[in-house]
């Protein structure tokens, strides 16, 4: 387990230095033709991605919950104050428990909910109306979170700006 979480940290280091160096670490941009999307290069897609991420931090919620966590992860990389991409929202040191624990490396099936609540995300349906934070009031331990103003609450989370 030990030897576990080393792997984990030290692909967290690698990745979020990639991410610093050259911005984005995924360098699949899909590309529409008559209706059909073709990925370009290689690697994990922005889809695949905030699924992910979404699935690690509100995997118990209700779809507009895990929506609006993916929403709030956009919006971020529309803030001058985060990255400028979704790789480099996610990987922001300390920023999502799914990283740290691992969770943001399980795939998820194209079919599931999860990867339609990053999809809606991705078409700009926004449960928070413009959020960059969310967080458990049952389980946060950052005394900071609390200074953020809370907009909704949606199932276990509070969304604020």
């Amino acid at each position: 387990m030990r030897r576990l979480k080393h792997v984990i940290i030290l692909m967290t280091i690698f990745i979020f230095t990639t991410v610093l160096i050259y911005g984005d670490i995924y360098f699949v941009d899909p590309v529409v033709q008559s209706g059909t999307a073709y990925a370009q290069g290689g690697g994990m897609g922005s889809e695949q991605l905030l699924a992910r991420a979404i699935n690690g931090e509100a995997r118990g919620e209700s779809y507009e919950g895990q929506v609006a966590v993916g929403a709030v992860i956009i919006n971020r990389t529309r803030d001058p104050r985060f990255p400028k991409t979704i790789p480099g929202v996610i990987y922001q040191p300390g920023a999502f428990t799914a990283v740290s624990d691992g969770q943001i490396n399980i795939a998820i099936d194209e079919g599931s909910l999860v990867a339609k609540a990053a999809r809606d995300a991705l078409n700009g349906w926004d449960p928070t109306n413009g959020c960059v934070y969310y967080w458990n009031p049952a389980t946060a331990t950052s005394k900071w979170i609390w200074s953020r103003q809370v907009v909704k609450q949606i199932g276990k989370h509070y969304f604020g700006k």
